[in-house]
Parts: structure tokens; sequence; C-alpha cells
């Protein structure tokens, strides 16, 4: 098994055959043929190196992190290797970075992410996750596709953000173990800041490295990997009446493109589209659902980062059991690897642009919203006065505000430029600013619980306004 996959890897993916015999006749050309050949020799070697040292097996921490530094080692100029954090148990949380521009944020190329292992027993999404590294680096300048969305994209690969509990799972199970939890026994995905009322959680190290993370990154798209199902589940997780909980289902103002994103996801998965769940009681149409339609999920990462993180994320679950026999892992690749890629493109989807002022400055912490889908926390741009929205192609009025200045209204039609790995770009420039925006934050507190107040809040006020005007036009006649 293992040299079948090193071959297919090595394999150029122009459609030249790219077998040994066929390099060995050109080192007996001429001079200049030679060195060429040689240098090809040389590439095709390392690519088999790295990928002989992937095989379809569980890695554990030291194996992970040795994989990911030799990756790095071979590929210094595509990828980067970093750490946001440690466990309770001191174990890097390591995040390889792949891209035309690996170490740091360029304007214009939108930041994705993968994280996946968040529950240490769902085990699929952290070795998959290694595959993917490995087949976008073996790609890289060999299949069209892959090198387009690593020059046009930032992406970020987290295998496991869980390790301590990976390394407590002694003895795999398809349904449940303590691995699922950190050291410490917290359940990491209910860990986070909720949006819809207090969770009171003490916030774990994995958790608050993961917080940081977004919060210093542009991430504009995400999921996390997990196992237990085979669904790709959307946010909102919670919800209340302001989200239409009372009908089983929690919308967000973008649910049409969390839904697009969950079909992308589903339809290009070997099986997952088909819906049938894992037994018998469980179906998911077109293999997706909203995450409170499924059942009700406090402090989630999903909802976390759209809410705080202006990221758009979505849960895939991808094995009926959580930890299954290593020798199932090369299928759930297969199964995996189409739907793993179309999804890191859309990334590229709607719009993206530049808030600047008269000088040409860029302005951060300027809204930038379409008109009648508003943020409980409003969506801002970056220090680099960047802003990037997921819209379905259609046609959208963008309302880009500085506090304190008239705000600049654009109608724009977007299509679809998923294939052209960039989102339609308009930038917006204020001429009466000269100033920087001051700084702005969402607090970490329930703000749909506010919203829900301050809307039961304003109802009287508007009943007693109807009634003074209606007794006013009765006196005045």
């Amino acid at each position: 098994m293992e040299s079948a996959s090193v071959r297919g890897r090595a394999r150029p993916a122009t459609g030249d055959s790219g077998s040994r015999p066929a390099v060995r006749l050109q080192l007996w050309r001429s001079d200049g043929t030679m060195r060429a050949a040689a240098g090809d020799v040389v590439g095709i070697l390392c690519l088999v190196s790295v990928a002989a040292a992937l095989d379809f097996k569980y890695h554990h921490a030291e194996e992970l992190e040795a994989y990911l530094k030799r990756v790095h080692a071979t590929y210094p100029s595509l990828t980067h290797l970093h750490s946001i954090g440690r466990s309770v148990e001191g174990r890097d949380l390591w995040v390889l970075v792949l891209g035309r521009f690996p170490t740091q944020h360029k304007i214009g190329i939108p930041e994705f992410k993968y994280v996946a292992n968040m529950h240490g027993d769902e085990t699929v999404g952290r070795e998959i996750l290694l595959h993917l590294i490995d087949f976008l680096v073996t790609s890289y300048r060999r299949d069209p596709l892959i090198t387009r969305l690593l020059n046009n994209t930032r992406i970020h690969i987290m295998p496991t953000m869980n390790p301590d509990g990976f390394e407590a799972t002694k003895v795999p199970d398809c349904y449940y173990t303590r691995g699922r939890y950190n050291k410490n026994g917290e359940d990491l995905n209910r860990n986070f800041p909720d949006a819809f009322e207090r969770n009171n959680a003490s916030i774990q190290p994995e958790t608050q490295a993961v917080m940081n993370w977004i919060k210093n990154e542009t991430f504009v798209l995400s999921a996390n990997l997990h196992g237990g199902a085979l669904v790709a589940s959307y946010t909102f997780d919670n919800g209340n009446s302001a989200t239409g909980s009372l009908e089983g289902y929690s919308r967000s103002p973008d649910d049409d493109v969390f839904i697009h994103l969950a079909k992308t996801y589903s339809f290009n998965h070997a099986s997952m589209y088909k819906g049938t769940g894992c037994d018998n009681r469980q179906t998911f149409p077109d293999g997706i659902t909203n995450g409170y339609s499924w059942y009700q999920l406090e402090g989630g990462m999903q909802d976390y980062n759209y809410v705080w993180g202006q990221c758009f994320e979505i849960t895939l679950e991808l094995s009926c059991c959580k930890y299954p026999p290593a020798d199932q892992l090369e299928k759930f690749w297969r199964d995996n690897k189409a739907a793993l890629i179309e999804y890191i493109k859309q990334v590229h989807l709607g719009i993206k642009g530049q808030v600047t002022d008269k000088n040409g400055n860029p302005i951060p912490n300027a809204i930038v919203e379409v008109q009648g889908r508003p943020h409980v926390c409003p969506y801002r741009t970056n220090e680099q006065g960047e802003y990037f929205l997921l819209l379905l192609p259609g046609t959208y009025v963008i309302n880009a505000t500085v506090p304190g200045f008239k705000s600049i209204l654009k109608t724009v039609e977007i299509h679809n430029n998923t294939g052209n790995f960039s989102a339609l770009k308009h930038d917006f420039t204020f001429p009466e600013v000269s100033i920087r925006s001051s700084a702005a934050s969402c607090p970490k507190i329930p703000l749909y619980q506010e919203l829900q107040w301050a809307s039961a809040a304003v109802k009287p006020t508007l009943h007693v306004i109807l009634v003074l005007m209606t007794v006013l036009l009765v006196i005045f006649q």
C-alpha cells in the first residue's frame, strides 16, 4: 500500500508518466539535458522522501511533529510552521501554513483554515489533514489547479487542537472515550464564549490559543473536522427566538451562504451527499444540517468564528466511527480528498477590497456589510483596511461606514469567481477622512441575548409613540 501511494504522488499531474525508466534515459543525453534531468531526479526523490514518511496510520505527537518539521524543511518557501500555543500538558498546537506567502498576510489574499481533532478521540480528521498537506506540497507547480490555489490563498492547517486527548485515548472506540476532553476534563467545543447565553466556561489553554489565533489573522473561511456522524453542519449551533429557534432552526444572516458551503463539501464527498447518516434513525437531506436543528450546542467554536472572528466556519463530521481502525484511513482520505480542495476554493466567493482615506491610507475598523444582512457584531476592516464578504452570485448593496462620516453605498453584481481564485474586488475611499478609525472590539457577552432584550424594549416605546400621536391628532381635530 505504501509503495503504491508513493508512486502516485511522485507522478507529475500534467499527464507526463513520471516513470523512473524515462528519467534514466534522459540522463544519457547531452550535458545540458543531463543536468536538468538530474535536477528532476533530485526533486522526485525529495517528493518520495516526504511521501514515504507518511503512511496511512495514526501519528502520535512526536511523529506528527517530526512530519510537519520535515515538510517545512523540504518546502521552506511554500510553508511556515509555528505553534499557536500549548495544551494543558505542554504539547505544542502546531499549525502549518501553506501558500505563496506563507509567513505573513498579503493584501487581497484570503486566509483559510482547517482544524481537526478538537475532540481527542475523533481521529479521522487529524490524519486526513496530514495527507492533505502531503498532497498540496507535492502537487504545487505540478497540478495547475493546486498551484493557482496556493498562489492565491493562504491555507492554515492544524491537525490537532487537542493533542492531550488523543494521547489519552489508549483504547480506540467507535463511540466515546475520555479522550474526547482535554487534560482538565473540558469539552473544547463547549468552551468558547457564546453569542446567546452565558456559558460560564473556564477558558482552556487550547481554546484561548485558538481565540488569539483568530484575533491575529484575517480568517475568511474555515472548517473543523469531527467524527461520530457523516454530515456537514452549519451555524448557528445555539439560538433564541431572534434567530428562529422556536421553529427548530437557528438562522444566521448568511444562511444561504452556509447552506452552499455545507453542500459544497457534502456533494464533493464520496457519500455524504446521500444523507443516510450512520443508522436508520438519523438522516440528513443532502448530507447537511443546521447545527441547532440537529442538537443545541452552547459555547461552540463555529458560532464563535462567525460572530467574533468574522470567519464562516462549518463543522464536518467525517466518520460514523470516532476512532476507526487504521486500515480504513486510506479510504477516508479518498472519500474526502476532492471535498477538502473544493471547500477551500469557496474562500474566493463574494467580494473583497480595501477602505482608504483621502490620502490612500488604510482605515482599520471601518464597517463593511451588505444591506439587509447585518451581523450582531458588525464586520469591520482589518489593520490594512481590508474586508472580505462571502456572498453567493447576485446583486447586493454594500454599505461602508466610518463612524462620524456619511456612509458609502455601492450596488454590485457578484458572480461565482471561485474558479478564478479571486472574489470580486471593490475598494471604498472616504474623501473627507484623514484620520484612522478608532479601535473597535466586540464584547464577549451573549450578544443575541442583548439583541432580544433590545427588541423587546423598543416595542413598548413605539407603542407609546403611536398612542401619543393618536391623542394629538384627536386634540387638534
